[in-house]
């Protein structure tokens, strides 16, 4: 019952306009039900085929999102379920999604992941980059997958007051591109900004989306 309850404290406390992503990397069936049985729909996961062997065994009316680096030559296994794709960092990914999108007569949503991190090792393009794919000629005619905002990862860190800098920097960025001219395929509603340690910060930045794990379900499972 721990898992309900956190759900429900964690929903509490979020405005009403964000939408709360549960993290379900290596938890149970059973553990996932739990949420679902509580209303919940929205689920993510960082690896493609533990998020299909997810959608094959459950309630087809969840809505999975792709929160994880994503390989081109596994798009083909999510393409026909996938609600949101967070981590789109390429023009070539999103031609490839586009492709898969097509086979399946849909039109997949997709977040542009933005490096904010003062970290190597995270994902994500500058933001120099993600002006330049807005701007491509290629991307009108992409017309199996539709740009709705941006996603970004904060440093990890314990300095809070670096976090909210580099959520704010996103913020500002994204609140720039909103100004830019919508496109049939380029509509940006969604900041997915803030995990399980700093949605809170990310909140108070202007996150519109939140990816909470632990806090959910407790820490991760290490197994295979």
């Amino acid at each position: 019952m721990f898992i309900k309850q956190n759900l429900h404290n964690i929903k509490e406390s979020l405005p009403n306009q964000v939408t709360l992503v549960a993290v379900t990397k290596t938890k149970s069936n059973a553990d996932i039900m739990e949420a679902y049985d509580a209303g919940h729909r929205d689920f993510g996961e960082n690896k493609i085929q533990e998020m299909l062997r997810k959608h094959d065994a459950l309630p087809k009316d969840i809505h999975w999102h792709m929160i994880g680096h994503v390989q081109r030559n596994k798009v083909k296994y999510m393409a026909a379920f996938v609600h949101l794709i967070h981590g789109v960092d390429s023009l070539k990914l999103l031609k490839e999604i586009n492709k898969q999108a097509k086979k399946h007569q849909r039109v997949i949503s997709c977040l542009l992941q933005a490096r904010i991190a003062q970290e190597d090792t995270k994902f994500g393009m500058p933001i120099n980059e993600i002006n330049t794919l807005i701007e491509s000629s290629e991307l009108p005619d992409l017309q199996n997958i539709k740009i709705v905002g941006l996603m970004g990862m904060a440093s990890f860190t314990d300095d809070k007051n670096q976090i909210k800098d580099e959520f704010n920097a996103l913020h500002l960025f994204y609140q720039e591109l909103k100004e830019k001219q919508e496109t049939s395929n380029l509509k940006l509603e969604t900041l997915s900004m803030g995990m399980s340690a700093d949605y809170q910060i990310a909140v108070n930045e202007g996150s519109s989306m939140v990816r909470v794990g632990s806090a959910i379900f407790g820490l991760r499972n290490y197994i295979t």
